[in-house]
């Protein structure tokens, strides 16, 4: 097998594994020190395999509701040491393409030939910049991808991670007092509080109906929040709630500028309840 046709393989081998959500298979072939530029900031990019790893269980909850990811197009070039490889992945929901259905995402992969075998040392993925349409294709994906890194890093107890895009002067209405929370030291301090209270066990925060509308520089997001803590003597809870963020684009990049975060209440008792299911 020569060069192009093991490039060919490998890149089959690593769609074939996030088609299948298989992250052993999706790492396999990348370089320790792997540099990718994704769709959304930041934007000195993901650096590392344990970075890079953290990326994709969202992802694969996402795409387990529908979405595909799928190779159309692969161009590769090859040297002795090194090479590179450019293709076009259909990467969306059935929606998504009824609506656009020659959008693309384009993927673009440096790699180089180590102990006799090619590793993926750099990753890229964009989607075109559609100018007036931008608000229904990349920016969306952007807001989208930025929730997914929220929910890797809250897995991952990353404070850094989930303070990232978050305004320096953002004003969010938490579920505790006060009435509001001014600036990101506030909105750190409630993170951390949460993570702490997680201990030894796990936590997971996802919005499994998560809306995103885009118009120009603006966003807004909204869904139903579901955290879950396993503590590590085994026991486990969940809770449900209702959130709404709003985002603006600044020098680029999508930060977090207003959230609001609320349970309902019983208006019988006026306690605010925790218990309820979607």
């Amino acid at each position: 097998m020569n060069s192009d046709e093991e490039i060919r393989a490998l890149v089959s081998r690593w769609a074939a594994a996030v088609h299948d959500g298989d992250l052993d298979g999706v790492l396999a072939d990348h370089a320790e020190d792997i540099v990718m530029f994704d769709v959304p900031p930041p934007h000195e990019g993901v650096r590392g395999l344990d970075a890079y790893a953290r990326t994709w269980p969202p992802f694969f909850d996402w795409q387990a509701r529908g979405a595909v990811f799928e190779v159309e197009s692969l161009d590769v070039t090859a040297g002795d040491d090194v090479a590179f490889a450019h293709a076009l992945l259909r990467c969306g929901t059935p929606e998504r393409f009824a609506d656009a259905p020659d959008e693309r995402l384009r993927l673009t992969l440096g790699l180089r030939r180590r102990d006799g075998r090619w590793v993926v040392a750099h990753e890229h993925h964009s989607f075109a910049d559609t100018g007036a349409d931008r608000d229904d294709t990349a920016a969306e994906e952007e807001v989208r991808a930025l929730h997914r890194r929220w929910f890797a890093d809250t897995a991952a107890k990353n404070l850094d991670g989930l303070m990232a895009a978050i305004a320096d002067d953002v004003v969010s209405y938490e579920h505790d007092q006060p009435l509001r929370h001014l600036g990101a030291a506030a909105v750190r301090r409630v993170c951390a509080r949460g993570l702490d209270e997680a201990g030894a066990g796990e936590v997971s925060w996802t919005v499994p109906d998560l809306r995103v509308l885009v118009r120009d520089d603006l966003a807004v997001a909204w869904g139903l929040n579901r955290v879950r803590t396993e503590r590590a003597d085994g026991g486990a809870a969940e809770t449900w709630s209702r959130g709404t963020r709003v985002f603006e684009r600044r020098g680029g990049a999508w930060v977090m500028v207003h959230q609001h975060l609320s349970y309902p209440y019983d208006p019988d008792t006026g306690e605010a309840r925790t218990d309820l299911r979607p």
